[in-house]
């Protein structure tokens, strides 16, 4: 990390998203490497999936499956790709990534910028005989005229390559993507997502915005679990702006990094509370440490998920909070993550 810190200000005078771009370009230059071992007390089995360390890469910093090895040759126990739509499309125009560097924060208005789930497919069949634990994150093209049809295409494409499949209805850079949420539109997508993936397709996780209300918690449990999701994220970036010190906070967009730290673990324990234990929890937003990590497994996650952090840690973050993971399980006296799930 003290490599990465003296080089950070240099990183930071390039425009973030050219940065991202690089730091892409890189990773491809190292496609597999060794992944690092984990301590056994980490690992776990979630929706059928073994996983050897609760700690993962969020969607959106790999969106087109180009270096999923790599990152898990990083430290990562898991990597989510995407949000990969069945058409490509450019996303939003630039500038569309800010450093709030003041706040630890980054806000991003993308809009599932992506070269297409066909491209993709061809590097996840390639990749697929390495193993590990890769999920895909599936979305709706921004112009499509039916969203459903559109997640429907994404399981039917990625189901055979996927080892989980994440329905994204909780971007707030796509007009009218959050309204998924609602009730009688999640039932029906849900209802066609299961449908679509069959008896023999990969777990379905459901990634969700923290900007819900009450009812909105309820309605989704309830529907969740009623038509058989195997894992909630919780959460995507917030629309909200709570106090921030960046001269970049007013630009639209979803924000993440540490200012959604409380917000996503609020909404981590409500979901708790609205599932009653039924359903595992994923954690992502705001998670840059071993103990924050920590308290989100206490608070109910099974997993977490961490992708902003990286841009200030920078990489080996994720080895360093499964280690310290490790330790604070040992110094509690819990033998595997799933003991400690819940238990603060």
């Amino acid at each position: 990390m003290s490599l990465y810190r003296t080089l950070r200000p240099l990183i930071f005078s390039v425009d973030a998203e050219k940065a991202h771009r690089a730091t892409i370009t890189a990773l491809r230059l190292r496609p597999g490497g060794r992944r690092p071992k984990f301590p056994a007390v980490l690992a776990s089995r979630i929706a059928g999936i073994d996983f050897p360390s609760p700690v993962g890469l969020a969607a959106g910093f790999d969106k087109d499956a180009q270096v999923p090895d790599a990152m898990l040759a990083t430290g990562f126990g898991f990597v989510e790709v995407g949000t990969l739509t069945p058409q490509p499309q450019p996303g939003n125009p630039r500038p569309r990534l800010f450093r709030l560097v003041e706040d630890e924060a980054v806000i991003n208005r993308f809009g599932f910028n992506n070269g297409g789930q066909a491209a993709a497919l061809e590097r996840l069949l390639r990749r697929r005989a390495r193993g590990g634990v890769v999920g895909v994150n599936i979305g709706a093209n921004k112009d499509a005229t039916d969203r459903i049809a559109d997640y429907v295409t994404g399981v039917t494409v990625m189901r055979g390559v996927a080892s989980y499949l994440t329905v994204n209805v909780s971007s707030p850079n796509t007009p009218g993507l959050r309204t998924l949420q609602s009730r009688d539109a999640l039932d029906e997508l849900l209802a066609a997502v299961v449908e679509a993936r069959g008896r023999q397709g990969p777990p379905i996780f459901l990634k969700l915005a923290p900007d819900l209300t009450p009812a909105d918690m309820d309605d989704i449990a309830e529907v969740s679990l009623r038509r058989g999701v195997d894992a909630l994220i919780v959460s995507n970036t917030t629309i909200s702006r709570p106090s921030l010190l960046s001269p970049l906070a007013g630009e639209t967009g979803g924000l993440s990094g540490a200012p959604l730290h409380d917000l996503a673990l609020r909404r981590l324990i409500d979901f708790r509370a609205a599932t009653a234990g039924h359903m595992p929890l994923i954690a992502a937003g705001g998670i840059a440490t071993a103990d924050q990590a920590y308290a989100r497994i206490l608070a109910g996650a099974s997993l977490v998920q961490l992708y902003s952090a990286l841009v200030y840690q920078g990489p080996g973050l994720a080895k360093r909070i499964a280690d310290g993971l490790a330790t604070l399980l040992a110094r509690d006296g819990f033998g595997s993550v799933a003991d400690a799930v819940g238990r603060g």
